[in-house]
Formats: structure tokens, sequence, C-alpha cells
């Protein structure tokens, strides 16, 4: 968990060194029809070596907001992930952030013909042979706690982790992925005349 702004700007460097890094978010669930989102409440980074938690509050101070920028918002490193869509939105609509680089997995590994997206449970499964455990008990619980528990920040880490180690094992065995689209934000309203 990164707690500090001097071991954010730590984790910022060491995401920094890398061309790709693992990459999702958390967020508290909503369960009641018609409630809107808060989240995220968690982002997630994973270099080969180490798993990075930001936590995201209802205010984010500017510090910690110029660090995430900067890890997320340039080209490289790539992010790699899983269902990454809601995240870069949801991340845009809460903090203003401008995700670049980002490779999606689940569109990214689909194969010819294949309609569904594929998730990080069925790639852990197709290219490496064992099952992923994750559990959706975990999965629905209270992300925007003040303390997360340890199954919490194991499961998030697991997340960015999985992505990164299966996008390094699809290049290493000399899969080539789609070129990088870049991601369509909606257009800042224009002042009226």
């Amino acid at each position: 968990m990164v707690r500090s702004l001097e071991q954010a700007m730590a984790a910022r460097d060491a995401l920094l060194a890398c061309a790709a890094i693992g990459f999702d978010t958390e967020s508290k669930p909503t369960f009641t029809k018609g409630e809107v989102s808060t989240g995220p409440h968690l982002i997630q980074f994973a270099t080969s070596e180490h798993a990075y938690l930001f936590q995201i509050g209802s205010h984010t101070a500017e510090p910690m907001l110029a660090i995430l920028k900067a890890i997320l918002e340039p080209v490289a490193p790539l992010k790699i992930g899983f269902g990454l869509s809601d995240d870069v939105k949801r991340l845009h609509a809460k903090l203003d952030i401008r995700c670049g680089g980002i490779v999606d997995l689940s569109v990214a590994l689909r194969e010819p013909g294949q309609r569904n997206d594929l998730g990080a449970k069925t790639a852990v499964a197709k290219f490496f042979g064992q099952t992923l455990q994750k559990s959706k008990k975990i999965s629905v619980t209270n992300w925007a706690l003040p303390q997360l528990n340890d199954k919490q920040i194991l499961y998030a880490a697991d997340d960015a982790q999985v992505a990164l180690r299966i996008y390094l094992h699809v290049q290493a065995i000399g899969r080539k992925l789609p070129p990088v689209k870049p991601i369509k934000f909606p257009k800042p309203p224009q002042p009226a005349a």
C-alpha cells in the first residue's frame, strides 16, 4: 500500500522505469438501481517484482494526483490489464486523468471469430495451464474503506500482477498484439459565446 508522498514518488520512479506495467482499479460496488459509483477507490500497478496500491478518496491531494498523472497519462510505460474501458472512463470522470498507452488484454487476446472478451481467469488457464483463484466475495467488498484488509490487498495486487505476467508471456512466445488504440474521451464543454 502506498501511504505517503515519499512512497508514491518511489513507486512512480519504479513504474516509469518499465516498458510495461500491470494496471487495474477497484471501486466500491453499487447495489441499488440508479446509484452512481464514486470509484475508483483503489488504483493498482505492478512491475515484475512489486505491486503498488494507491487508495483514492473523495479528494486526492494535488501532489498525489500529479504522481498518478505522471504514471497514467504518457503512452509509456504501457499499462496492461483486463477490462480497462470502465477503469479508464472512471479515472477520467473522477480525477480528470487521460490514460495513455492502455493495452486491454481482454480485447487484444481475443481470437478471430471469438465474440466474448477474454478474462484473466481464462487467460491464466490458456497460457499457464493453471487456475486463477478470484474470490467473488472479495471482489464485491467495500473498496472505499480507509483501511483495506489483507485479502483485499492480495486480490488487488494479483489483478495487476497477473495482467503483466500474461503480457510478458505473450511477448516471450512471439505473439503479436494489435497496436494500442488511443482512448476516446469526452470533449470538454465549450464556453458559451
